[in-house]
Order: C-alpha cells, then structure tokens, then sequence
C-alpha cells in the first residue's frame, strides 16, 4: 500500500477533479455531435472511461469511449493501436486522456497517428500535469498541476486499497 503522507489527490478529490474536468468539456463541447475519449492504456483509459461516464451523467452527449495502446518506454517507435477497429468521423472531435502530463512524448506520438483523419479539433485532458515538457503539447483540462523535480514520479493507485494519487 502506497505512503498516506505522499498522497496528492485521494478518492474524493479525484472524483471532484473528473467532475470538474467534465462540466469544463461539455461547455466547450456541448454543440458537438461527435465526441470520441481516447485513453492512453492505463492510467489514462481509467481516467478516460470515467471522464466518458460523468459526460453522460450530466449532459445529453454520447461520448464514444476508446483506448490507445502505445509503447509509452518507446512511443517513437510503437505503433498506436485503438481498442477498437473503429473509424473515426470526419469533423469530430478527439480528447486524448492520460493521468499525468509530463514530457508530452506519449500525447505527441498519439496525436500524430490521428492529424490525417480531418478531425474539428483535438482536445487534451490530465489528471496531474507535472509541466517538465520536451515536446508541444498543452493541457486544455487538468485536474491539478503540480511543480517535482524530474527524480519524483507520480503513481496512481486505482485499486480499492490506497486508491489516489501519490508523489515517490
């Protein structure tokens, strides 16, 4: 079980986060007919599936809910694999979802795979944004940003037992 004293964000807070992160979407995306929620596998896909179910707890759009499966060790190198063998509309609009912003490496080789499809926009949405980039990539939604030196890590729990954010 991970350290209680360095715990950034428990359940409760993480809750409000997603909350917060969903009502800012639905204002900026609430005309829009196609939604498509990409998770980065992992971290992101968790917090992806649940920004997608409290979109759909307070407003009338229908997320499309998927997850991208990248090399995040090598994502240069990986291919970016959806979930699911779906096509995405033309003039819809994507949010790529991953629990922590760091470098921006994993974001820019997804968005890559994705700039040839003639989205509307992309969107991008954190849990924690650690602000340590190399490569341009911004947040347009976060839960919470937060200063560490490249040594920390930030580690989600998202098991019943010690489910949070925590900083090692």
């Amino acid at each position: 079980m991970p350290n209680q004293r360095n715990q950034i964000l428990d359940r409760e807070a993480i809750q409000s986060k997603i909350k917060r992160i969903a009502f800012q979407i639905l204002e900026n995306n609430y005309q829009e007919e196609k939604l498509y929620i990409i998770g980065i596998e992992g971290g992101g896909a968790i917090l992806a599936k649940k920004i997608s179910q409290e979109l759909e707890s307070i407003s009338q759009l229908k997320p499309i809910f998927l997850s991208v499966n990248i090399d995040k060790s090598s994502p240069s190198d990986s291919k970016v694999v959806l979930s699911e063998d779906v096509e995405i509309a033309k003039n819809a609009v994507v949010l790529l979802v991953d629990d922590v912003l760091n470098s921006g490496k994993t974001i820019f080789y997804t968005l890559r795979s994705l700039l040839d499809l003639n989205l509307s926009k992309i969107e991008t949405a954190f849990l924690v944004n650690r602000a340590h980039r190399s490569f341009p990539i911004a947040a347009n939604y976060t839960g919470i940003e937060i200063a560490t030196t490249i040594q920390e890590h930030i580690n989600f729990n998202w098991s019943e037992e010690g489910f949070g954010v925590y900083l090692e």
